[in-house]
């Protein structure tokens, strides 16, 4: 009967949020079916949802922040980036001084349109491939790589409402004009789309929660963050993987124009100033007696 009750509470606040705020999309009811599949449906399953429960709470979490973007929290900085960009690592061409988008956008190469589209695919399934290793090997390194996964992104959601800002794309299609409302572009990932005659990247791009949400990039803070955990198991093969995941996605970032540099290395820095945080917090807070008795159930 408590279950029950759990349940139909948290299925009444679950719809409630997402029918009157979010705005409610199939994906939200997909979801919910297959949570509630899983939870139900046999004990391994029901220790799946506890162990990821945490990753679902993150997609939540960033979902909903359609409520309120943070350009009605704080001003949209567009040529900050830009002419922060170009002085610190522009480049001198025939045409003058580029930033290293504007260059790659006339000189990009099917090889690398490819490969950059494979990396930036990635984003999101190496870390969670990388959680279910660890979740099959070491429990509490899953349970601490996990909870500092979500807790990277909250400390880079921060940023963005403190200081929005806009993609490189977002220069090169509106200038410095600020156009509330934008909608998400895959910019260079297009010819990834192109090439293969798709359009996996256009319809993500057209979901994107929030455009001005450049500085840091998180896509670049999580391959980081793979690379810090990993590098505790002191496998060289792991390390290798991860170093390349660094890379590729550092690359792939700037090459694909959805960030500058400067939000790469912002994203870098945030991973490593979160991992180190939250190392701390893990071992000198509460934290260390929950990850102690979630990993028994798990």
């Amino acid at each position: 009967m408590r279950q029950l009750l759990l349940l139909l509470a948290g299925s009444a606040v679950y719809f409630f949020w997402f029918s009157y705020f979010v705005g409610l999309r199939p994906e939200h009811i997909y979801l919910y079916a297959f949570v509630l599949l899983l939870y139900f449906a046999h004990a391994a399953s029901r220790r799946f949802v506890l162990a990821f429960g945490v990753f679902i709470a993150y997609w939540i979490i960033y979902d909903s922040m359609r409520v309120m973007p943070n350009y009605e929290v704080n001003p949209i900085h567009v040529a900050e980036p830009y002419d922060l960009e170009k002085a610190w690592f522009g480049i001198n061409t025939p045409e003058g001084r580029l930033t290293l988008n504007e260059y790659f956008k006339d000189r990009h190469v099917p090889f690398l349109d490819i490969l950059s589209g494979l990396f930036y695919l990635n984003w999101v399934p190496v870390p969670l491939l990388f959680a279910f290793w660890l979740l099959r090997n070491d429990k509490m390194l899953f349970l601490k790589f996990s909870y500092a996964f979500v807790f990277t992104n909250l400390v880079g959601f921060v940023i963005y409402y403190l200081y929005p800002a806009a993609p490189p794309w977002y220069v090169e299609q509106y200038g410095f004009d600020v156009k509330h409302g934008t909608p998400g572009n895959a910019a260079g990932l297009l010819n990834f789309d192109s090439l293969l005659g798709i359009r996996l990247f256009e319809d993500m791009y057209a979901k994107n929660a929030n455009v001005f949400a450049a500085i840091p990039s998180l896509h670049s803070a999580y391959p980081v963050l793979c690379l810090l955990y990993g590098w505790r198991l002191k496998k060289t093969w792991l390390n290798v993987l991860f170093v390349t995941f660094v890379l590729g996605i550092w690359f792939s970032a700037v090459y694909s124009r959805h960030h500058y540099l400067i939000d790469v290395f912002a994203g870098g820095a945030v991973a490593l100033v979160s991992y180190y945080a939250f190392e701390y917090l893990s071992e000198k807070t509460a934290l260390k007696k929950w990850f102690l008795a979630l990993s028994e159930r798990l």
